[in-house]
């Protein structure tokens, strides 16, 4: 296959899924992931893709912000693992912030019964989880929920958030880097995410690798704000190194 036919076929597979993963591309196209990122480039320099940490975005849909039942089946083993290992995150018994996000939704699902929670969340799904669960006392946080990723934003949230105190939160982002920090694509989302950083004493980020470096429209925390981000194995040693110089623990699902 000559360069511009996998290029093409590359680009069009970028606007069909929003994105190219490296290894997966290299795989299915037999050729070294170093072939795949030189394509990338040149599709970048013309105009159609964005690169990010492991592949790249297409341009075309970089405004578009995934549903949740997509964003559920994107990377859906790397979420159950993150989610399971952020288990030993929480506290026996005190309070809990649940942010929403896909894998903070499967969180939610996997909290202890019996355990001597209060948990405060703005996402429908984290809340259809934990209701009813023995040991847990939900507070659901109001305002305007937005359809794309069924959390509650607006001042209802910010005025709530301003008089709480919480032992761990637990926080959910489209994309995460040392230099961007922790960001998604809606700003009153954003704004809601910063008020729960600022109400906890200690913040869980839960995020696969495929996120790293996929930077945001909006920041909501720096990533030094997160003393611990969960990740998967996939992401690699360099940004493992750059996480932790951040004075970042990182565990690896």
């Amino acid at each position: 296959m000559y360069g511009a036919e996998r290029r093409q076929l590359l680009a069009q597979k970028a606007r069909r899924d929003g994105r190219i993963d490296v290894s997966s591309a290299s795989e299915e196209l037999t050729v070294a992931p170093e072939t795949i990122r030189r394509d990338l480039g040149v599709l970048e320099r013309q105009g159609l893709v964005r690169r990010v940490y492991g592949g790249a975005v297409s341009v075309e849909r970089l405004d578009f912000e995934p549903s949740v039942p997509l964003r559920d089946r994107t990377n859906e083993s790397e979420k159950e693992r993150i989610a399971r290992a952020a288990v030993a995150q929480l506290p026996q018994r005190g309070t809990v912030l649940i942010d929403g996000g896909t894998t903070t939704a499967r969180l939610a699902g996997l909290l202890p019964e019996g355990a001597e929670l209060t948990v405060v969340t703005n996402s429908l799904p984290a809340a259809h989880q934990i209701v009813g669960r023995r040991g847990c006392q939900l507070h659901f946080l109001g305002g305007r929920v937005r359809a794309t990723t069924l959390a509650s934003v607006g001042p209802w949230s910010q005025d709530v958030l301003d008089g709480l105190t919480v032992d761990v939160g637990f926080f959910g982002a489209n994309g995460f880097s040392t230099e961007r920090g922790c960001t998604t694509p809606d700003p009153a989302e954003a704004t809601v995410k910063a008020a729960m950083v600022r109400a906890c004493r200690r913040r869980v980020l839960l995020a696969d690798h495929s996120k790293y470096g996929d930077d945001q429209f909006s920041r909501f925390a720096h990533l030094n704000e997160m003393d611990v981000v969960v990740t998967d194995e996939g992401l690699d040693e360099e940004a493992r190194g750059a996480l932790v110089d951040a004075e970042t623990e990182v565990v690896i699902a």
